[in-house]
């Protein structure tokens, strides 16, 4: 009797989802619209060329490859019906989810180039064993690596509730604690603060002797002030031609978005806001494994203009060998830092000194000053108790990251 409660309680709740925040998904709507009308707008049909995570493709020539490359992605979407999570216990990430299904999608693509090559395409008849402990560690079950479960648990450790939206900065750290539990992985994330890489942060995670331990870097940035600053935009698309490109976690206003690549002015994404059934992959087995598998795919991306970006995003590389990140740093020098000033983001060699040694500066002898009449060392004087600095604190940190659902 319970169990019939708790299932209509479920279905009582994920319909009130539905009813607040309508429709899923522009994509989704953006894609039947144009199949209702024949050929998807996916890509637009003229002699141009399209970059798919560091590879070029010719958009007529090579449409069934672009297509076949995108499809090979994991597309990580809302799902609905999983394990209640947490102390409200919702079934559905739907509404708050989508900045945790874009960390989990570049994730799944840095496991996906690591253990199987950036020339692997995915086939709805896929068995593969390596495909499947990857495509495994994202289902919606407490006990995958990378489930909506554990990233938004561990998104407690970072103040941040369940049920709260992430900004990209923080789902970054999350990635990067998730993947020291998961030994089979063999990645390490590192998160590149203050818009800088510090290499010798770098080398001190990476390097054990002469062993190189495969990196995904992080690179938080913020782009403007409500809207993506154009000067930066030649940038963001070299970002995206270089072979180590995991494309970039970001969004427009009020959507989290994961972007993989770029055609002309606009820049290619896959949409998690589309709501999906949980299930799991298992070593497919059977046509309910299957079916549930071909979820994880979308073959059509969707396009967006570049300065409709939303300024706060973070770019994504992999680094498999020492070799790969030194070439990286190199393309990084040479094509991408002097294409605007200020530069995208700085590399550096040793983190800035902290600016907390006072007893060792010499700070100047203050002068005498005429205060204002009325002024007097008897007027009152509060002091600010700690626990209030620490509450607006946090509240401005909260505003700095813009909500996307």
């Amino acid at each position: 009797m319970l169990v019939i409660l708790a299932d209509q309680l479920t279905r009582i709740m994920e319909s009130v989802f539905e009813a607040y925040l309508g429709p899923d998904s522009v994509l989704a709507s953006a894609v039947g619209q144009a199949v209702g009308s024949g050929e998807p707008e996916d890509i637009p049909k003229r002699n141009t060329d399209v970059w798919v995570l560091g590879k070029r493709y010719n958009a007529i020539q090579e449409l069934d490859v672009i297509r076949r490359d995108i499809q090979s992605r994991l597309w990580c979407t809302y799902r609905h019906g999983f394990m209640p999570l947490g102390e409200v216990q919702l079934t559905t990430d739907k509404g708050w989810g989508c900045m945790l299904r874009c960390g989990q999608m570049v994730l799944a693509q840095a496991l996906i180039e690591l253990h199987l090559g950036r020339d692997w395409f995915w086939t709805p008849e896929c068995q593969d064993a390596t495909y499947l402990k990857i495509v495994n560690r994202f289902e919606d079950v407490r006990k995958s690596y990378y489930s909506i479960h554990q990233i938004a648990l561990m998104g407690e450790s970072q103040n941040k509730a369940v049920g709260e939206w992430l900004g990209p900065n923080t789902v970054a750290q999350i990635l990067k604690k998730l993947v020291l539990f998961d030994d089979w992985c063999s990645l390490l994330v590192h998160v590149a603060m203050d818009s800088t890489v510090v290499l010798d942060d770098v080398y001190s995670l990476c390097l054990e002797g002469d062993s190189w331990k495969p990196l995904l870097l992080i690179i938080p940035l913020r782009l403007g002030i409500s809207d993506i600053n154009p000067l930066y935009i030649p940038a963001l698309k070299r970002c995206l031609e270089l072979d180590s490109s995991c494309g970039m976690i970001g969004g427009r206003p009020n959507q989290a978005l994961y972007f993989l690549g770029y055609v002309e002015d606009e820049v290619l994404y896959l949409d998690p806001h589309t709501t999906q059934r949980t299930g799991v992959v298992g070593q497919k087995l059977n046509a309910g494994e299957q079916e549930h598998d071909e979820t994880y795919h979308q073959k059509h991306a969707a396009r967006l203009s570049f300065s409709a970006m939303d300024p706060s995003l973070a770019v994504c590389f992999l680094c498999k060998t020492s070799d790969s990140f030194q070439q990286l740093l190199d393309k990084l020098r040479q094509e991408v830092l002097g294409m605007c000033t200020p530069a995208l983001f700085e590399i550096s060699q040793t983190r800035a000194v902290a600016w907390d040694t006072a007893e060792d500066i010499e700070w100047p002898t203050m002068p005498d000053i005429d205060w204002p009449a009325g002024a007097s060392d008897t007027d009152s004087f509060a002091i600010v108790e700690e626990s209030a600095r620490e509450g607006d604190a946090a509240g401005s940190s909260k505003t700095s990251e813009r909500a996307a659902v």
